[in-house]
C-alpha cells in the first residue's frame, strides 16, 4: 500500500511558503505522492501552479492532480502545454488525475455548459493524446517526459469506461471501504471488457485532521468546502481524526484492493503532516 498526502493548497488562507515547506517535509517523511484538489470558484491555489511549486523544492516524491476538473479548462492545447511543462519541470514525476467535476459555478464562470461536461471531457482526452503524439510544424510542445500516467475519477458508468479506455488507474473521492470495493469491481469489469492487460492502479482520497482540535478543524474546513453539495455534514463524519482510525482505514482499504491512499489535510499546519507520518508511515 502506497501512502500519499495532499498539499494544503485548497485550505483557504494557506501561505505560499507553507506549500513549499509541506512538500519538502512530505518528501523527507517518505510519502509516495503529493496530491492536490481542484476548484475554481473558491479560495484555493490553482493545482498545476501548486504542484509546480512543489516540484521546484523536491526531487523524488510523486506529484498528482487528485483530481483536475478538465472540462472547464476549455482550451485543450493550453492545458496540454501546462501539464507537459509541469511533468518536464518535475523530471517526469506527474500523475494526471482528471474528472468531469460537479461544481456548476466553476463551469458557469468559464463559459462551459455544465450539462456537457462528460462529452467535453471525452473530447479532451482524445485531443490530449493527439497533441502529445504530434510532431513537426504546428505541434504544441513540449510533450510529457514519458508516458504520462493518467487516472480518472468518478463513479458513473462513463467514468469507468474512461478509465478502461484512457487510464492507468482510477481514483475515488472518498467512501466506505465496502462502497470502494463495489466501485473498484466495476472499474475492473470495464478494464477487462476493453481488453486491457494487467490491472488498474486503484487510488482513493481520505480527509484527515489530527491533534487536540482535530474535529473542529475538520468541521470548519469541510463544512465550508462542501457547502454547495448538501452533504457537508455527512462528509465531516467521514474525516479521520484519530491515529487509530487512520491506521484502520489503511488496513480496510488495502483489504478492499486499494493500491494508494492520498490523505487530504483539513488544515495547513505542518504539525498535521508530522502527525500523519507518525500514524501511518
Amino acid at each position: 500500500m502506497l501512502i500519499g498526502v495532499g498539499l494544503p493548497a485548497a485550505v483557504p488562507g494557506a501561505a505560499g511558503e507553507r506549500l513549499a515547506d509541506w512538500a519538502r517535509r512530505a518528501e523527507e517523511h517518505g510519502f509516495s505522492t503529493l496530491g492536490v484538489l481542484d476548484r475554481l470558484v473558491y479560495d484555493n491555489y490553482d493545482p498545476l501552479v501548486a504542484l509546480t511549486a512543489a516540484a521546484a523544492v523536491t526531487r523524488r516524491i510523486g506529484l498528482a492532480t487528485t483530481v483536475l476538473t478538465a472540462p472547464y479548462r476549455n482550451n485543450t492545447p493550453l492545458l496540454a502545454k501546462q501539464v507537459a511543462s509541469l511533468d518536464r519541470v518535475s523530471g517526469g514525476r506527474l500523475t494526471l488525475g482528471l474528472a468531469a467535476g460537479n461544481r456548476d459555478d466553476d463551469f458557469t464562470v468559464s463559459g462551459v455548459d455544465p450539462a456537457a461536461r462528460g462529452k467535453v471531457l471525452d473530447t479532451m482526452l482524445e485531443e490530449l493524446r493527439e497533441i502529445w503524439r504530434a510532431e513537426g510544424p504546428g505541434a504544441v510542445g513540449p510533450a510529457p517526459q514519458g508516458e504520462l500516467p493518467l487516472v480518472l475519477g468518478g463513479t458513473s458508468g462513463a467514468a469507468f469506461r474512461r478509465t478502461a479506455r484512457y487510464g492507468r488507474g482510477w481514483i475515488a473521492g472518498g467512501s466506505s471501504p465496502s462502497g470502494y470495493r463495489a466501485n473498484a469491481d466495476r472499474v475492473e469489469a470495464a478494464w477487462r471488457k476493453h481488453g486491457r492487460s494487467g490491472r488498474p492502479h486503484l487510488m482513493t482520497l481520505l480527509y484527515f485532521s489530527l491533534g487536540t482540535r482535530a474535529e473542529w478543524l475538520a468541521q470548519r474546513y469541510l463544512m465550508d468546502y462542501y457547502a454547495f453539495s448538501g452533504r457537508a455534514e455527512s462528509i465531516v463524519t467521514m474525516a479521520l481524526t484519530e491515529p487509530e482510525r487512520l491506521r484502520a482505514a489503511v488496513t480496510a482499504y488495502q483489504d478492499a484492493g486499494c493500491d494508494e491512499i492520498v490523505f487530504v489535510p483539513c488544515d495547513a499546519g505542518t504539525d498535521q503532516l508530522d502527525r500523519l507520518a507518525d500514524a501511518v508511515l
